[in-house]
């Protein structure tokens, strides 16, 4: 990512404070606190919320 040759990504409150506690949020691509709700739009899934708002 420093070099902007890949794209990365993470999701979770959890992993957001180890990032940001490492000092390495910065380097990510995007960087989410949703947990559940990150996973299921990383696989495609449909949610709840946006599917309202598609309307």
């Amino acid at each position: 990512t420093k070099e902007g040759k890949l794209v990365s990504v993470a999701g979770g409150g959890d992993t957001v404070a180890a990032l940001n506690h490492a000092g390495v949020a910065d380097d990510f691509t995007y960087v989410s606190t949703a947990g559940g709700a990150f996973l299921e739009w990383m696989e495609g899934k449909p949610l709840p919320g946006v599917e309202v708002l598609k309307r």
